[in-house]
């Protein structure tokens, strides 16, 4: 590998040449949130003197992964939590030449916001830069630290982070070829509820001009003060006071067992709106709230009153979400239907219905029919309806093909599109892989290019969505046609 050296606002960075692509990992876009900062704004970036080694991808969040029955989820989300302080970072890939005014894309990781990092190995992002993209991979705050609003700490500090992130790179994207004024930020799972709701955001007006929504919207956040009920319960499973001073006191590797106790599906703990309902249906009990100056008002409400026009949306959803939760784990096969529905209760009222709507005691086994349901009423529908309110140009997909994985029953499932969208396939493929054996390239080339093409001038080989048409573009039969609504319509706002 040759070197490579690029100039940022902080100082000189050396990274690594190969391929075609210049590679620059772990440059740190704010200081490290440790000590007096950890549960800070994200403040500027120390300046260095010489040159920063950029070669190796350096800290990540604190987290702790545990592993999927019978399948590999590293290549999606890392493996794990990696301790150092300058953890907000970010990686850039460009193209090996010295060309100027690129597009730029900025990927947000997913991982429940508890998960992740920007070195997830299915999101190397070289072949965007070997298609001519400055594109930027960022890790921000997660869990206690991002996303837990805390009496005498700012909210939304995951959000903040990746706000500060974007700044950083407008600033210094010309340093690596890019055009900051044509900048494209895409994220997947709770990547795509972020980026859902910085579009919703004061804070984040004009730092974007498109957007990739991959299987995320804009219905996961939460009141504050409904929110400050698990950080109620946090406080009394580590034995501290509900505030700042008390979770200062804890390292973040000793709250992860209390994390792991809240997020269990048994958890005693109400983290239902007044209407009845848990935005996340269970999947995170960390999320963004509504009611600050990050997010004034929910993201959808945002929408409706023209919030957020000015960005090209691209957004989707993958056909069977809900299989990546429900498959492996054995949920979708064996559940009890008084189970199902008692599950289903927990997050919304009408439960009952909803399963009968999608087959239970018509055929239908339990699992299957809480599966199904749950892919339209977490997934499918909200990314619909925040595609109907955004009064932007909306462009919506459905990633429908089928991974072979777990004897065909993993399908096209929460997920599956990383691999495909990165053209990594490589890194999703095996007896444990979530792409199964012998995925296929030429979908790969083809949604990549779809991608590539969005960043580079926001063109699309389809026809915008609206509420009438309702055009969804599916992946399979690479055409867009009109879609029926679905069931879920019926028990969601």
């Amino acid at each position: 590998m040759a070197e490579a050296i690029a100039t940022t606002t902080a100082g000189t960075v050396r990274g690594q040449s190969a391929y075609g692509v210049r590679r620059f990992l772990g440059i740190p876009y704010a200081a490290a949130p440790v000590g007096a900062l950890r549960f800070a704004p994200p403040q500027p970036a120390t300046a260095w003197d010489g040159v920063l080694d950029a070669t190796a991808p350096g800290p990540n969040a604190p987290q702790r992964v545990k592993p999927f029955p019978r399948l590999d989820i590293a290549p999606l989300i890392g493996t794990g939590w990696n301790p150092g302080d300058d953890y907000l970072s970010l990686n850039v890939w460009t193209p090996d030449d010295d060309r100027t005014g690129r597009p730029v894309m900025v990927w947000i990781h997913g991982g429940g916001f508890v998960l992740g990092s920007k070195d997830a190995p299915v999101q190397d992002c070289s072949s965007f830069a070997r298609d001519g993209i400055v594109c930027f991979a960022i890790n921000y705050r997660m869990g206690v630290e991002g996303f837990l609003p805390i009496p005498g700490v700012p909210t939304n500090l995951g959000l903040r982070d990746m706000i500060a992130a974007l700044g950083w790179i407008h600033a210094n994207a010309r340093g690596f070829g890019g055009d900051p004024t044509n900048l494209t930020i895409f994220g997947e799972s709770a990547g795509a509820m972020a980026i859902a709701d910085l579009m919703a955001s004061p804070l984040a007006k004009g730092l974007f001009n498109r957007a990739i929504v991959q299987s995320g919207h804009g219905g996961m956040t939460r009141d504050i003060e409904v929110a400050r009920r698990l950080v109620d319960k946090l406080a009394s499973l580590l034995k501290i006071t509900p505030d700042r001073a008390g979770f200062a006191s804890v390292a973040p590797e000793d709250c992860f067992d209390a994390v792991e106790k809240v997020s269990s599906p048994t958890a005693r703990i109400d983290l239902r709106d007044a209407d009845g309902r848990e935005p996340v249906f269970g999947i995170s009990r960390f999320v963004p709230v509504h009611g600050d100056d990050v997010l004034p008002q929910s993201p959808l409400e945002a929408m409706k009153r023209g919030v957020g026009a000015e960005i090209d949306l691209l957004i989707g959803s993958n056909a069977e979400e809900m299989n990546l939760y429900l498959v492996p784990t054995g949920v979708r096969a064996k559940i009890w239907g008084w189970l199902a529905t008692y599950l289903l209760s927990k997050s919304m009222p009408g439960a009952r219905k909803a399963l009968k709507a999608y087959g239970l005691g018509k055929g239908k086994k339990p699992g299957e029919a809480l599966c199904d349901a749950m892919n339209d009423l977490v997934f499918r529908w909200p990314v619909r309806r925040f595609a109907e309110e955004h009064k932007g140009r909306t462009h919506m997909y459905e990633f429908d093909w089928r991974s072979p994985a777990f004897d065909g029953e993993l399908g096209a499932c929460h997920g599956v599109e990383l691999p495909f969208i990165f053209d990594t396939l490589a890194t999703a493929t095996g007896p444990e892989g979530l792409a199964g054996e012998a995925p296929p390239q030429a979908l790969a080339d083809r949604l990549h290019r779809i991608w590539v093409d969005f960043a580079f001038d926001g063109s699309l080989p389809w026809d915008p969505f609206d509420r009438e048409t309702r055009l969804v573009y599916s992946v399979v039969a690479d055409e867009a046609r009109p879609e029926a609504r679905m069931p879920a319509a019926d028990f969601l706002p």
